[in-house]
């Protein structure tokens, strides 16, 4: 029991035991039988960082005695909301494995936003659908408390059009746009950056850099560290060594392969992602060429994949569920206090080098 009251646990159990013979516990009742303040009960329910882990289990045995069950509808009906978060989701046709290397950040949001009390809406775009467009029909429909937005690109017009209409969202990725506006986004110029000041260490010169999307900021922001990287070491950018694409293993194994057959064939590579990594890989063993010794690798990765490769590959890991669960704590943030701070979020990668 906590301090201050003492309750017998006869006593507790006689009421809940009368709880569960017909009526139905709210968080008052479940405070009052554990003497605790209605606060902490919501809080523990939500396994809140403030409550002890001892006060969290005791209130989460209780809830589960008395078949505890929120009552989100009386909520939603009190606050003229939906419950429900919605990400407008690219997704790629016919390249199912890149879908793949999303659900990492999808299952991070998914129990997040049950967490919190919310449904999340993945609502699923082409790379041919207007990203304007697919927010607007969200706007109208009017089914969602707050959104993700994916995929920015330079002066994303998506920002502006949330701010105007004030609709709580929250954005994965940036934008060079002046206005605030909240976001959660990884640090991809440092991860370029630090991918290619490594393979300068091992003596590459010629690095061949992947970038994904052409026109998203995401690689916007690679090119920036790659190139502040190469001008620091006083390295020309040879733009022949820079691909853009999806890179699935396709493509990214025919980009590299053209390359190899070069007489300056490069030295270095950072790759996009777990895909570019295995296309390249690919070409490689094609070629009887092993990376580690004839050509050095550094890679993001986002479901630890090429830590069970055999092949010494410097990784940065980015906890893409972490991600997600921190893109619907920024947007609940938002839902519930649309005039409060401006939160922004940066993930490092976390570098292994592989050896």
């Amino acid at each position: 029991m906590e301090s201050g009251n003492v309750v017998t646990v006869s006593k507790i159990s006689r009421r809940f035991h009368k709880m569960r013979s017909g009526e139905v516990a709210n968080l008052k009742q479940i405070a009052a039988e554990l003497s605790l303040s209605v606060t902490t009960v919501s809080r523990a329910l939500k396994d809140g960082p403030e409550v002890h882990p001892a006060t969290i289990a005791r209130v989460k045995e209780a809830a589960k005695r008395v078949s505890y069950v929120p009552n989100h509808h009386g909520r939603a009906l009190k606050t003229g909301r939906t419950l429900t978060m919605t990400a407008v989701y690219p997704m790629e046709t016919q390249d199912h494995l890149s879908d793949l290397l999303k659900l990492p950040l999808i299952e991070g949001m998914t129990l997040a936003a049950r967490q919190a009390g919310y449904s999340l809406s993945i609502y699923s775009t082409t790379p041919d659908d207007d990203p304007v467009e697919s927010v607007q029909r969200q706007l109208q429909a009017g089914s969602t408390d707050g959104l993700i937005i994916t995929r920015m690109v330079s002066g994303d017009p998506r920002v502006k059009l949330l701010l105007d209409r004030g609709m709580p969202f929250v954005a994965f990725g940036r934008t060079d746009l002046e206005t605030a506006y909240p976001y959660v986004d990884i640090d991809n110029e440092q991860i370029a950056y630090e991918a290619t000041r490594r393979l300068m260490d091992k003596g590459c010169r010629r690095i061949a850099l992947q970038l994904l999307v052409p026109g998203d900021q995401a690689s916007a922001m690679r090119l920036s560290g790659y190139a502040r990287a190469m001008a620091e070491a006083g390295i020309p950018i040879d733009q022949s060594l820079i691909g853009h694409g999806m890179f699935t293993m396709e493509s990214s194994a025919a980009w590299f392969d053209r390359m190899l057959a070069w007489p300056d064939q490069p030295t270095g590579l950072a790759c996009a992602n777990e895909l570019g990594l295995l296309g390249a890989l690919h070409a490689l063993g094609r070629r009887g060429l092993a990376p580690g010794s004839d050509i050095h690798i550094v890679t993001r990765d986002s479901t630890r994949l090429s830590r069970f490769l055999p092949a010494k590959i410097g990784v940065h890991f980015v906890d893409m569920a972490a991600v997600g669960r921190k893109l619907v704590e920024v947007l609940e943030s938002r839902i519930v206090n649309p005039l409060g701070p401006v939160e922004t979020v940066l993930f490092k990668g976390e570098f292994d080098p592989g050896e």
